[in-house]
């Protein structure tokens, strides 16, 4: 298992796949929903276990030089549990921390708060309804520059 930032086409393939087939595809929304405007200027990881076919992905993008936010986190179901989260945030947040950013914000799906709880993100507000049924959190974490993640 390692991360790699995702760099050819066929990497970005196979990563927004498997955001569409974890966070889009059991709530009906079409291929193409995984996406949004910011992917072309934001910083991708995904974790792999081989041949560079992602069982876990992550987003980061900065909504101002002091703020970067995490957005579309999935692995896959059948890994859940094993550390590849945790290793996915790790790398974003250490990217974060290597863009000077404060902090870090987060929209947490109701199911995944403890996740993000158990490695350091507090609930800020209870935020939007996604899908008319996924509650969403929004949730923060302050990045300490004498601390590394």
């Amino acid at each position: 298992m390692k991360i790699i930032i995702p760099v050819t086409e066929e990497d970005f393939k196979r990563y927004y796949f498997l955001r569409w087939k974890i966070l889009r595809k059991p709530w009906n929304q079409p291929i193409g929903s995984e996406r949004n405007e910011l992917d072309d200027s934001s910083y991708h990881v995904m974790v792999c276990e081989k041949d560079r076919v992602p069982i876990g992905v992550g987003r980061l993008h900065f909504n101002n030089p002091n703020e970067a936010q995490i957005r579309f986190m999935a692995v896959e179901n059948n890994h859940q549990g094993k550390g590849i989260g945790t290793c996915i945030m790790n790398a974003l947040e250490k990217y974060a921390q290597e863009k000077s950013a404060h902090h870090i914000i987060l929209y947490a799906r109701e199911n995944a708060v403890p996740f993000y709880q158990k490695i350091g993100y507090e609930i800020e507000e209870k935020s939007y309804l996604l899908f008319g049924n996924i509650q969403h959190y929004k949730m923060n974490k302050e990045l300490r520059p004498d601390k590394h993640v």
